[in-house]
């Protein structure tokens, strides 16, 4: 590395480099304080059997991840919306508003009602591990069942059976597909 015109300032006698840590007197190098661990650590032994995630956790993966893709999925069908409903004598900035306003509708829209069902799986998912103290394939089917059962009672108990079905065997498929990925795909 050239220096041009300057002296290098860690070679002057009269500068040193700041050390936030010289007044602490420390009998530990000071690389070591960087070092962090690589693995969690817990408060109490019995929290580090346990490999799932805390129910705040849960509520906040399933509902933001519910919200994201019903917010995408609704904003690509207000897009589509949108350009079927094009008039002959649309100019581009009517064009551009027309698929603006109809894909932020649809999606903020979508986002909103399958961010709810997301929440309700969190809660319903978060109740049974906590009820059963297991989190497995079955917890997640059960979970499925009483959304897809809860968010479909206020039309009828035929309906609400239906959903429930639904409910249970998509959670089941995800959560089968996520170990079959976790077997089968090396990442």
């Amino acid at each position: 590395m050239a220096h041009h015109g300057g002296s290098d300032p860690e070679s002057e006698t009269n500068t040193r480099l700041y050390n936030p840590y010289q007044d602490l007197n420390l009998q530990v190098p000071i690389n070591n304080l960087y070092k962090l661990p690589t693995s969690p650590e817990f408060l109490f032994a019995e929290e580090s059997l346990h490999q799932r995630r805390s129910w705040g956790e849960n509520l906040t993966f399933y509902t933001g991840s519910a919200y994201l893709g019903g917010s995408v999925s609704g904003a690509a069908i207000g897009l589509f919306s949108a350009l079927r409903n094009f008039e002959q004598g649309d100019t581009l900035k009517l064009k551009i508003n027309r698929i603006l306003n109809s894909s932020g509708h649809t999606g903020r829209s979508w986002g909103n009602r399958i961010g709810v069902v997301g929440l309700i799986y969190a809660g319903m998912e978060s109740g049974v591990v906590a009820v059963t103290d297991r989190d497995d394939v079955w917890s997640s089917v059960a979970a499925g069942l009483a959304t897809g059962a809860l968010c479909r009672a206020a039309r009828g108990v035929r309906s609400a059976a239906v959903a429930g079905a639904l409910g249970g065997l998509a959670a089941g498929t995800v959560v089968a597909g996520k170990q079959v990925l976790k077997r089968y795909v090396p990442i």
